[in-house]
């Protein structure tokens, strides 16, 4: 059975993932958090050092954690040679630099979103793009909890890249995340992005082809952060044993 590690067990999807490895009956070989189940969130223990931990028992690493401390988890993963998982959204060119550096010595699987039916929906809206003209507009509107720090989120640009990748093109020539006053006709070939936050929305992601006279909608709604945990779960799983190198979860779910 995997023995599986988790980094940022105390923070919401960290949670989410330690919650789903106990009710599977899937081996949790270690947390950061020891005390996870008996202090409160906002008042955690001091974290076991990631260096320690990676080196004990356990196969891989899930890190649910910020991108302030992704250089110190990925060090942590290749001194003790294992596998990670990385599900942090926010990242930076330079993060990305990083983990690609990582992936020459060990697996390394960063997605910003594990689900299933996300994955799924980003490989349908490459497949509508690069059937419609840039005469379709695409507009991509999210929605996320009160509490989530980074906009647009991970899943939007990643459906963002995924229509731009559609049409052959790089996302940073097309992107449009800010409207504001007299912004002037909308140009052909630009990709928007919209983004509402509120409540205690675990996700939602719709991604609009508008042309003259008709529109085309592709959309996924997360119902609870489970989907997420169980998807970083089987990608954890799928990447043991795996060549060093870097990995999606288009590939592990075979898309």
């Amino acid at each position: 059975m995997t023995g599986i590690i988790i980094f940022g067990s105390a923070g919401r999807m960290g949670r989410a993932v330690y919650e789903a490895l106990v009710s599977s009956g899937a081996h949790l070989a270690g947390v950061d958090q020891p005390d996870i189940d008996n202090n409160p969130r906002r008042d955690p223990p001091p974290r076991v050092p990631l260096e320690q931990l990676a080196r004990g028992g356990g196969d891989v690493i899930i890190d649910f954690t910020s991108p302030d401390v992704l250089e110190e988890n990925l060090w942590a993963a290749q001194v003790a040679k294992k596998p990670i998982v990385i599900g942090t959204t926010g990242l930076t060119d330079s993060h990305h630099a990083m983990i690609d550096r990582a992936a020459r010595s060990i697996p390394v699987l960063w997605s910003a979103n594990m689900s299933l039916g996300v994955n799924l929906l980003a490989a349908l809206v490459k497949d509508a793009a690069s059937r419609l003209s840039v005469e379709w507009d695409i507009e991509i509107l999210e929605m996320h909890h009160r509490h989530k720090v980074d906009a647009p989120s991970g899943t939007a640009l990643m459906l963002g890249d995924a229509a731009a990748a559609g049409r052959g093109i790089d996302l940073d020539s097309a992107k449009v995340t800010v409207r504001d006053g007299i912004t002037g006709e909308r140009q052909y070939g630009d990709i928007g992005f919209a983004t509402l936050r509120g409540g205690s929305v675990a996700g939602d992601h719709q991604v609009i082809f508008a042309a003259e006279g008709e529109r085309l909608e592709l959309g996924h709604r997360a119902e609870g952060r489970v989907i997420f945990a169980r998807g970083a779960v089987r990608a954890a799983q799928w990447l043991v044993g795996k060549e060093p190198g870097r990995y999606t979860m288009a590939q592990v779910l075979g898309l």
